[in-house]
């Protein structure tokens, strides 16, 4: 590997640089982050951008920073703002983390975004690539960016044989992400104009190498071995899961809604009742287990009705699948209800405006559905 690195002398990097600068300005995308040098909205698009597809985060973007169009603003939001704006991106531990942040930016900092690395690395959620990266596009600081389109073409301009996300691939990556930049100003420029080719010309599968300004530079395309670099992930390994959702609603047409626990999946977000029924082998044991469970949880008895709809959904290792069935609370059993987390009885209206799990947002679009069938 030194051998590779070696190769990337000075007259060899200037020339990387030129080569990437002079694409991105004929062809780099016109983001709306990009015409902007405010750390805040720079984070704002970071965070966003973290597992979601651009298309996807460009009308989320301009909705978030029209209600929250400072970092003191998003800190003077309520949790449930936030998760209601957010609704749709997935991932929701990023929103709760971002109002974390603006709450500690308007404490710590006088509600000033900070501008070194360190005060930035420390905020929560904030590691080391989104750190350079707000620095490096907010004020040009000379700060070394690898994430998943820059790991992938570092990979391959460096040939490497490592597995990207062993210590010494990522010891390799970052040591040539900060070799490449200037020394002096252009930094940001150039992250921008590598992050765009990573992304739009060196894919992971059939790169467009013809056509990518680097690949005179590219030993990995001279080798033409662009297929076994970056070296394959290991195939990631699920646990199955089967869950059981109730639709319960009251006399009034309110349905019960809980706020999943700060240890739970979807932390701070509305869901329907639910539990795990992995361990049962028939619908007839799931019912009764489901049944215990409530009784448990809640204090109440349940009388499960008809299954109404099944989905299959996947979260970080997990693949689930999801029954939901009608169900009531049976009121001729008295008991007190116990409140292990927050439950609130929420009309069509009020939850068609709480920040709902994904899963829990399909199910409840599917008994609208159904509701409007009738």
């Amino acid at each position: 590997m030194q051998d590779k690195m070696e190769v990337w002398n000075p007259e060899g990097l200037s020339r990387l640089r030129r080569l990437a600068i002079k694409w991105f300005s004929e062809n780099g995308r016109k983001l709306p982050w990009r015409i902007t040098s405010d750390p805040y909205a720079i984070w704002v698009s970071e965070i966003m951008l973290q597992q979601t597809q651009v298309a996807t985060v460009i009308p989320f973007y301009h909705r978030f920073l029209a209600s929250f169009p400072d970092v003191v603003s998003l800190a003077e939001a309520s949790l449930d703002d936030v998760y209601r704006h957010w609704a749709g991106l997935g991932y929701y531990r990023r929103a709760r983390q971002m109002h974390q942040t603006a709450q500690l930016v308007k404490e710590a900092h006088a509600g000033v975004f900070p501008t070194d690395f360190q005060s930035v690395r420390e905020l929560p959620g904030i590691g080391r690539y989104t750190a350079g990266a707000i620095l490096s596009f907010s004020a040009d600081q000379r700060q070394p960016i690898v994430e998943a389109n820059t790991q992938r073409l570092y990979a391959r301009l460096l040939h490497l044989k490592q597995e990207t996300t062993s210590k010494t691939g990522q010891s390799h990556l970052w040591s040539f992400a900060k070799l490449v930049l200037p020394k002096r100003k252009g930094s940001g420029s150039v992250n921008q104009a590598l992050m765009e080719i990573g992304s739009q010309v060196c894919l992971p599968k059939n790169p467009l190498c013809l056509v990518c300004p680097l690949s005179d530079l590219c030993p990995t395309f001279k080798s033409g071995s662009q297929a076994m670099i970056p070296v394959p992930k290991p195939p990631k390994d699920f646990t199955d899961l089967r869950e059981v959702a109730l639709v319960i609603y009251d006399s009034k047409g309110r349905f019960l809604m809980r706020r999943c626990g700060s240890k739970e999946r979807w932390a701070g977000l509305w869901d329907f009742p639910r539990f795990d029924v992995t361990p049962c082998k028939t619908e007839a044991s799931e019912a009764i287990h489901v049944a215990e469970q409530f009784r448990e949880r809640f204090g109440k008895s349940v009388r499960i009705g008809q299954k109404i709809h099944e989905l299959k959904h996947a979260v970080t290792r997990y693949r689930i699948q999801l029954k939901s069935y009608e169900a009531e609370i049976d009121s001729s059993v008295r008991a007190r209800w116990k409140e292990e987390v927050e439950t609130l009885w929420a009309d069509v209206d009020e939850l068609s405006k709480l920040a709902l799990s994904s899963s829990g947002k399909r199910l409840w679009n599917s008994v609208l559905r159904n509701r409007n069938d009738e």
